[in-house]
């Protein structure tokens, strides 16, 4: 990187990326570029990039998702909030609505309060070994049992255009997270590596998790896991359709409908604008 690059950057409950336009920045990131970036000490720090608006012929407008190791991501519901927000704040967008096309499939977005809450439409949940995907018999993967760090743990796996392993337990904690969480994203079964999500169910219309993110490690909140999360809370018949999800860094209202599509609401904050001096790359 040889000239100054322009960077915005958002937080979402806590969950916090750096949006870089291919305009401004270039289409092509390494994975070094992108670890240095998010490094917190050594770069800007953050919980990952996205890369957009890339005009997609089909799609009003397309997305590249990265985590904090380089590794790219299909879809975050809270990196698409933040999207939104940025494509709002700088007159991308005419009206309250857009179209982004991501890895993980196509998503709706809903603009209310001048961009500080956000509304997505994740796409539908499946609990489809096959489609998730989970190593093993095929069909739903609900309360399996596997064995991590000698634990016997009960599970259920489902994907929203990116993995996800739910775990239900009468109560659960940051420090669980983060010693469990980065057994269980490499664990054999899930080929793809996969989100992981502790969860508490409080009553039928709410829920609270704990998280550790692939590729980007324990997160204060994340929307994909609101929605996987709840889903399998439903699916389960703990919850009604409509839940509240409590997170470290804020809670995401769901709705799922009877064919488990989720719709996702939550806030999303400015942080600051700026420019990455090319002296940063050559440390």
């Amino acid at each position: 990187m040889s000239a100054p690059i322009p960077f915005y950057k958002y937080h979402a409950l806590g969950n916090d990326y750096i949006v870089l336009n291919p305009a401004e920045a270039g289409d092509s990131l390494t994975v070094e570029t992108i670890q240095l970036i998010c490094h917190r000490n050594y770069g800007i720090g953050s919980d990952g990039i996205l890369l957009g608006p890339i005009k997609d012929p089909q799609e009003e407008f397309a997305l590249k998702i990265f985590n904090p190791d380089g590794s790219q991501a299909e879809k975050s519901g809270n990196g698409l909030r933040i999207f939104t927000r940025y494509l709002w704040d700088h007159g991308f967008i005419d009206g309250d609505h857009v179209t982004i096309h991501t890895a993980g499939g196509t998503v709706n977005a809903q603009v209310y309060e001048s961009g500080k809450l956000i509304s997505v439409d994740m796409g539908t949940v499946s609990f489809d070994s096959r489609i998730i995907p989970v190593e093993g018999p095929e069909g739903e993967v609900i309360n399996q049992k596997m064995e991590v760090n000698g634990q016997t743990l009960e599970f259920c796996a489902a994907t929203i255009g990116n993995p996800h392993c739910v775990i239900l337990k009468p109560e659960i904690s940051a420090a669980e997270a983060k010693e469990m969480g980065p057994l269980i994203e490499v664990e054999p079964r899930f080929p793809n590596r996969t989100n992981v999500q502790f969860m508490k169910i409080v009553d039928r219309s709410n829920i609270q998790i704990e998280i550790w993110e692939r590729g980007a490690g324990y997160t204060l909140a994340s929307g994909s896991s609101s929605s996987a999360a709840a889903a399998v809370a439903h699916r389960l018949g703990l919850c009604d359709s409509q839940i509240t999800v409590h997170m470290p860094g804020g809670k995401i209202e769901i709705k799922i409908a009877e064919d488990f599509a989720v719709s996702m609401t939550g806030t999303v904050t400015r942080v600051a604008e700026g420019v990455i001096h090319p002296e940063m790359f050559g440390q």
